[in-house]
């Protein structure tokens, strides 16, 4: 078995996954010029693509069961690569949302498969590097995306944030029917129907929730409440039938691992804190600091870099240092890089920024790579592809939940703050009636008015990212005495991966 060759083409797969959850975002403005889209309309791009991927992510353990993991790899990788050129070459917002929505069914099953057989064709002292090389891909897709996707868009057209898939595809698709072992599929297995559709609607009422719920006003529109009624009473169902079904689609049983459970809220809130502060921080360098596209994508990028450093680190320290205290330790740096980003102006220098962002990798690093060997390393060899599909899931949900909340606070927290500040304008201010403010923020002229009111909105705009970070600081910080729930115990060998070849 080539373990090098395996772990190659699972990494090229996650990594086109993981670029495109947000290499598309720098070049919607230039879609919706070509699609003849509105503001609203353009969005569904992001959204159909987020919704497809988080419904068929469930089902993939499932899937690598009853028909084996490398036809599903092949299946996902082929069908991702060929919606990717369909993407491309859309001449209308409805082409391209479907087109996207394939791209999202067919890349679920990447992530997870990839962590499973990573940790199956790893020995077990070298599982810590292999969920490494798999959280390097995971985690700096997402930070390359919008450089990737702004350089390509600046220099080339949107199109080819699409067409960037097929040479990384092709490569993936043929290093697996080359390299990658084959599993024995259980044909009699069947799906629970019930409760995959009843998850589906859950979890597709949600995200329309979260997508749509700071447009409409949240829970003082119709179709909000609708949403989240037919998103609680889809869940209550799936529930029951969980619990009562004698092949339930997602198997309670797996809760009763308690590294697996701790594990699948920990990552959850790192799903809400990073992918957050990731959706933060470009507007925040674009609009407060007058960043270009591509200068913000550059300053990002370092994060990365403290990201991969990191992974490549712990890796090693994994199996030598009590993986709880590495969890406390990446928790203790993420949080500090938000206090950082509390305090941030846009008056910061690049160096402060570029900093921080690598503190903040360094420090997620330190969480992804443990917590990853620490909730799927004590489960049975045949209950990690399962496994492995609800860990992932909690990641997005997370994820999506995390930037639904932080652009919410972000509105509401602006417009509170403007109102404050905007109440001390008055004629009874003396300090705006001095000589040397007065030339410009005269309110009893146009100009001085409009003057005032930008200043107003800039600060209003600063003290909301400012209060946005300081609610992510303190869900990472809140997040670490889930550390309890984890044993310090090594997978035992009945619990070792491996991967049975024909």
């Amino acid at each position: 078995m080539n373990r090098v060759a395996i772990a190659f083409c699972l990494i090229l797969g996650v990594l086109m996954q993981a670029l495109d959850t947000t290499i598309a975002n720098v070049a919607l403005p230039y879609m919706q010029g070509s699609l003849s889209a509105s503001q609203d309309e353009i969005g569904w791009v992001l959204t159909s693509y987020i919704v497809a991927a988080a419904i068929m992510t469930a089902p993939a353990g499932f899937l690598a069961n009853r028909f084996g993991v490398k036809p599903l790899y092949i299946v996902s990788v082929s069908g991702f690569t060929l919606a990717s050129m369909l993407c491309g070459a859309a001449q209308t917002l409805g082409q391209i949302v479907v087109f996207r929505v394939m791209q999202g069914m067919f890349g679920a099953a990447l992530v997870p498969l990839a962590q499973s057989v990573l940790f199956s064709i790893m020995p077990r002292n070298r599982q810590g590097s292999g969920m490494a090389l798999f959280g390097i891909a995971v985690m700096v897709g997402p930070v390359l995306g919008p450089v990737l996707g702004g350089w390509l868009t600046q220099n080339f057209s949107w199109r080819f944030v699409f067409y960037v898939n097929l040479p990384i595809g092709l490569v993936a698709l043929i290093g697996t029917l080359i390299f990658l072992p084959k599993s024995d599929p259980k044909h009699n297995l069947k799906l629970d129907w019930i409760g995959f559709i009843t998850l589906s609607i859950a979890i597709g009422a949600l995200q329309m929730l979260l997508d749509r719920g700071q447009e409409k006003d949240w829970f003082s529109s119709r179709e909000i409440i609708i949403e989240a009624v037919v998103a609680g009473v889809a869940f209550y169902l799936f529930l029951i039938q969980s619990f009562t079904a004698r092949n339930p689609f997602v198997r309670p049983a797996l809760f009763k691992n308690r590294n697996f459970a701790g594990g699948v809220v920990f990552i959850a809130v790192m799903g809400v804190t990073y992918f957050a502060s990731m959706a933060l921080q470009p507007p925040y360098l674009q609009n407060l600091m007058g960043y270009p596209v591509l200068t913000s994508g550059l300053v990002m990028g370092p994060r990365g870099l403290g990201t991969m450093l990191a992974m490549l680190i712990v890796g090693r320290l994994i199996g030598i240092i009590d993986t709880r205290w590495l969890l406390v330790f990446g928790s203790a740096l993420s949080g500090l890089s938000f206090y950082q980003m509390m305090l941030w102006t846009p008056s910061v220098s690049e160096s402060a920024v570029i900093i921080t962002g690598i503190l903040q990798g360094v420090g997620m690093g330190f969480i992804f790579v443990p917590l990853s060997t620490a909730a799927l390393g004590t489960l049975e060899a045949e209950d990690r592809p399962d496994a492995a599909s609800v860990y992932n899931l909690a990641r997005n949900i997370g994820s999506s939940v995390g930037i639904s909340v932080v652009n919410t606070l972000l509105t509401r927290s602006e417009q509170v703050v403007h109102d404050n500040i905007a109440s001390a304008v008055t004629p009874f201010n003396r300090n705006l009636f001095e000589t040397n403010v007065a030339h410009y923020w005269n309110p009893a002229t146009k100009v001085g008015a409009a003057a005032i009111n930008g200043v107003v909105n800039q600060q209003a705009q600063i003290i909301s990212y400012s209060d946005d970070y300081k609610f992510l600081m303190i869900a990472i910080l809140a997040a670490m005495p889930l550390v309890v729930m984890f044993d310090r115990a090594r997978p035992s060998a009945g619990a070792a991966p491996r991967v049975e070849l024909d």
